[in-house]
């Protein structure tokens, strides 16, 4: 399994927080998928290309997310992805958003690979798991 740690920086706008001037907990669900995207981009995964080209997509089929430490506007902000898992139709990545050391939000993110126009379950192209190192 590739041990890679992928990072992905952001900043926290106006847009991100809450009426409490912190990140509203469902934004780190959007970070998250933010850095999955740059993540497949870092190995030359376009997912509009896999859909066009493949016919396939990624669709999240489960989540789990702990909320640790408020980020608040104006911070900057490192996701991170790991792959913890790869089976034949999904894979399990371990993320978490980090203010320097400090770990704000951690979860565990299932994404399955599906047929782009049904939505049913197919399996990740061999050459796929190939580029992203889990073959």
């Amino acid at each position: 399994m590739a041990d890679t740690l992928f990072h992905w920086p952001l900043r926290i706008y106006w847009e991100d927080t809450d009426a409490g001037g912190v990140v509203f907990y469902a934004n780190y669900l959007k970070f998250f998928e933010r850095a999955r995207t740059e993540w497949l981009r870092s190995f030359g995964v376009s997912q509009e290309a896999l859909r066009r080209d493949d016919g396939l997509q990624f669709v999240v089929s489960d989540t789990a997310v702990r909320y640790l430490r408020p980020a608040r506007l104006d911070d900057e902000v490192t996701v991170t992805v790991r792959l913890a898992e790869s089976g034949k139709a999904s894979l399990v990545l371990d993320q978490q958003a980090l203010r320097g050391t400090d770990v704000l939000a951690e979860g565990r993110i299932r994404i399955g690979c599906v047929d782009a126009h049904t939505l049913r379950p197919r399996r990740i192209p061999p050459h796929l798991l190939d580029t992203i190192g889990t073959a």
